[in-house]
């Protein structure tokens, strides 16, 4: 019944191509060199007697035949990987992309309630700035990001809005008589697209009377965080990211009732992994954890 069907990595690699157009990035995510992915599509065209794609001199583009092949190959193995992932028993691995301050100031902290409750699964975690392709990339999951709460994304949950405030240690508070003598630290956000949420908007918003403040920057939220945990100053960040700081006594904040608003964290899953168990129990731990920053 099945003595035609051609050899599964060729396939694999056929479809990855055809995803990423490109036999360079199938090669790197299958993990072999383009060479080797370049001799499987063409014994396979060899196979079927038809060309799939059409190689440009930096492009390839697939053909009616290697598009339809396409669509057909793609929804096979999914349903290959899922029934594996459903009948295995070896640990599953997810793989989850985020930011560099979400994952270190409240990912990595809160996972150990998720073990707690699903031991059989490990989470991998892969930061940057730069977003993942999750439509392209099969080696991620889900993704967790961030950014204005009115992106237009259908198939995005909405996880939490944060609100943006001061937090310092007791004793930098305490050693502070007045605003004028304090040091002020935020983030200059990499990413230029995201609305500026600056101390001179906080100061402004509230009245405060500081000609000249004095400002630390970071690029990163989490280097915000631990200069305020160093006893350096007032840090400028999101509601969310110090919660863990503020229950565990470590910062205190300046004042509950003057904040600005923030942006939003959601998520995004990957179309190749929607149906997968891991996902769904990983999702439905997030929503609930994060309901209660709401």
């Amino acid at each position: 019944m099945f003595s035609r069907l051609p050899q599964l990595n060729q396939i694999r690699g056929f479809e990855a191509a055809a995803r990423l157009g490109s036999f360079k990035a199938a090669a790197e995510e299958l993990n072999i060199t383009p060479t080797a992915i370049s001799h499987q599509i063409s014994n396979l065209e060899d196979r079927l007697g038809v060309l799939l794609f059409e190689r440009k001199v930096r492009s390839i583009i697939l053909t009616q035949e290697g598009a339809r092949f396409a669509h057909v190959a793609h929804q096979a193995l999914q349903q290959i990987s899922t029934a594996i992932e459903e009948i295995s028993n070896a640990q599953s691995v997810l793989n989850i992309a985020t930011t560099t301050s979400f994952a270190s100031m409240w990912l990595v902290p809160n996972l150990a309630r998720f073990y707690k409750e699903h031991p059989d699964i490990q989470i991998e975690i892969k930061t940057g700035e730069e977003l993942a392709d999750i439509k392209r990339d099969r080696r991620i999951d889900l993704a967790i990001r961030y950014g204005r709460d009115d992106e237009k994304n259908t198939t995005a949950v909405k996880l939490v809005t944060e609100h943006f405030a001061g937090y310092a240690t007791e004793g930098y508070l305490n050693s502070c008589k007045h605003l004028t003598d304090a040091t002020f630290i935020e983030t200059r956000w990499k990413n230029k697209d995201l609305p500026s949420i600056s101390w001179k908007n906080w100061l402004q918003t509230f009245n405060a009377d500081i000609s000249d403040p004095r400002v630390c920057f970071f690029d990163q939220e989490d280097h915000v965080v631990q200069a305020a945990l160093a006893g350096q100053g007032i840090a400028l960040v999101s509601s969310v990211l110090a919660k863990m700081a503020l229950q565990q006594g470590w910062l205190k904040a300046l004042d509950n009732d003057c904040s600005l608003p923030g942006l939003t964290y959601y998520l995004l899953v990957s179309p190749f992994s929607e149906n997968l168990r891991k996902v769904t129990l990983f999702r439905e731990w997030l929503v609930k954890e994060l309901s209660e920053y709401a």
